[in-house]
């Protein structure tokens, strides 16, 4: 009967760590898809504030050609 008993707690051990590990895989998932969507949106942010940028400047060159040509 004790023998059983040993067994049985090596089983629920051996089941407990492989959850564990299980879980551990899909942590590890979840950082990885994580830092690919904080990547997307630095990039589509940092693509908006070039446009912005480009076009403030663009318009700012033009105003001021306009002031000077007045």
């Amino acid at each position: 009967m004790m023998q059983h008993r040993i067994i049985l707690q090596f089983l629920v051990s051996l089941v407990g760590l492989h959850y564990e590990r299980a879980r551990a895989k899909e942590r590890g998932a979840s950082a990885v898809e994580w830092v690919i969507i904080t990547a997307i949106i630095v990039g589509i942010v940092a693509l908006i504030g070039f446009t912005l940028r480009n076009a403030i400047t663009n318009r700012a060159e033009r105003v001021g050609g306009e002031i000077e040509g007045s």
